[in-house]
């Protein structure tokens, strides 16, 4: 029996039991904190750094207070991007799998009128962008009159992309009663203002450490103008041969210039900016995860927008422009205990502001001197060798549930007016299955979604071939 330290909150049996599949068996400083307040209702304020593991902070205590009878949304979380909502969605999912908790994810680019639909159906936990969420609102396609929970993450982030106005204006929907947590890794005056006006007597937890940056990252550095830059970058990735590499570039032109040059040089990757359609971008991040390349370009869109765990190296490219960029860069590598490499390409122009970055890190950025290319050749060869090998695909996060879970697809929906009651009392009229068998229930226009839990999906598919669901045999099939 694995021991799981998450235990000594008593959480519902089934949150714990997620939890242990994915891993999550010892509460980093922020989850020990933060979680006991959370579950007893109490507003909450916390401060601390990236990669310290505030979403699970929140996403527990959530998904153990959530009724699952209940039909109308019961928590509210808002994220500043697109990425980090869809990012946000599938942790709350998988901690909440066990318990069968519906979170849908709203946010711009995506077609307003399906997440309505799926806003309809029965929604314990809405994830959104602030724009996206508070158009719902006034049309009336959201309902938050019954959220207990409501939740500003990366609360920072959210106040510098000017999101405000729209957090003041979707917390006047918000009932008269209910817990509000804020959680972000610095705490400017503006959003102290808005813990201050908001919230009822918070419990404050600062996380704070000696260093801005975490101490597992080694920060190295080179002296190089503009033109050397991508001849420096290829002998870069020869020499340190990084598992998983992200690239940072200030502008989109660049990380286009840089994709392209990288792909001629026969080196897979991919590249993320504000200009990458949005299902692309959702797409390359999902293959960056699973292993299909292990390099990603990107802008400073992605820096606080995208949380990965298995990034071994940091190389921002072109220097960022503040200090604070740089920690929200760098901070992609070195999480949860696991060391990292962090590079930095600096010209002679750029020398002041290393120094005000290491007085604000308490750290220093070693400087190094390039590989000759003689040196430089074997390594070079096994990297590129390394490029031409396909390695095994990473699994999902939440692939681990999959072995349990059997997820069917049944013929008819809200056209034929298919309704989730009708599901589960066919469902449960099956020998040796329970309503505690059946999991998530998605009902589209033509088709209907049902999750079968517990190892009892065969016994329900081999069954609903010949019963009949609202009166009609379906034609129904295991699925993705």
């Amino acid at each position: 029996m694995i021991k799981n330290e998450f235990a000594t909150y008593k959480l519902n049996r089934d949150v714990l039991e997620a939890l242990t599949k994915l891993k999550y068996l010892t509460p980093t400083e922020v989850q020990r904190k933060a979680i006991p307040p959370a579950l007893d209702n109490k507003n909450i304020v916390v401060k601390s750094k990236t990669g310290s593991g505030k979403t699970a902070a929140f996403a527990i205590p959530i998904v153990e207070n959530v009724v699952w009878e209940e039909n109308a949304p019961q928590a509210l979380v808002l994220e500043p991007t697109r990425e980090l909502a869809y990012q946000v969605k599938d942790e709350v999912f998988n901690i909440g799998r066990m318990k069968r908790i519906k979170v849908p994810v709203v946010f711009g680019g995506a077609p307003f009128d399906k997440q309505a639909l799926s806003l309809k159906q029965k929604s314990h936990v809405v994830v959104g962008t602030p724009g996206r969420v508070l158009d719902h609102l006034q049309k009336g396609t959201l309902d938050i009159s019954q959220v207990k929970y409501f939740i500003i993450d990366e609360a920072d982030l959210m106040l510098d992309m000017g999101f405000l106005a729209d957090v003041k204006e979707i917390m006047s929907y918000l009932p008269e009663k209910h817990t509000t947590m804020l959680f972000s890794a610095t705490l400017p005056d503006e959003v102290d203002n808005l813990a201050n006006e908001y919230m009822s007597d918070p419990v404050k937890i600062m996380i704070e450490d000696e260093t801005v940056t975490q101490d597992t990252i080694t920060q190295l550095g080179y002296e190089v103008e503009n033109e050397e830059k991508f001849d420096l970058l290829l002998d870069v990735l020869y020499e340190q041969s990084p598992e998983y590499c992200m690239i940072f570039c200030s502008t989109r032109e660049m990380v286009n210039v840089l994709f392209r040059q990288l792909k001629k040089a026969r080196i897979r990757c991919g590249m993320l900016h504000g200009m990458v359609d949005q299902m692309e971008r959702l797409t390359t991040i999902d293959d960056f995860r699973q292993g299909k390349f292990t390099i990603l370009i990107a802008t400073d869109v992605a820096a606080r927008g995208i949380d990965f765990d298995t990034i071994t190296h940091v190389i921002n490219y072109d220097m960022p422009n503040a200090k604070e960029t740089y920690v929200h860069r760098i901070g992609r590598t070195g999480r949860n205990g696991k060391t990292g490499t962090a590079i930095t390409f600096i010209n002679d122009r750029e020398k002041r502001l290393q120094g005000l970055i290491e007085e604000y890190t308490n750290a220093k950025i070693t400087m190094c001197v390039p590989k000759s290319r003689e040196e430089l050749q074997e390594k070079k060869q096994a990297f590129l060798q390394k490029q031409k090998i396909r390695q095994p695909l990473k699994a999902k996060k939440g692939a681990v549930f999959n072995k349990d879970i059997m997820k069917l697809s049944i013929g008819g929906g809200r056209k034929s007016k298919m309704r989730a009651v009708d599901i589960v009392g066919t469902i449960c009229s099956i020998n040796d299955v329970a309503a505690e068998d059946i999991g998530i229930i998605d009902v589209r226009d033509s088709l209907t979604y049902v999750e079968i839990l517990n190892g009892k999906g065969k016994i329900v598919l081999d069954a609903l071939q010949n019963k009949p669901i609202k009166a009609k045999i379906r034609k129904v099939r295991m699925t993705r």
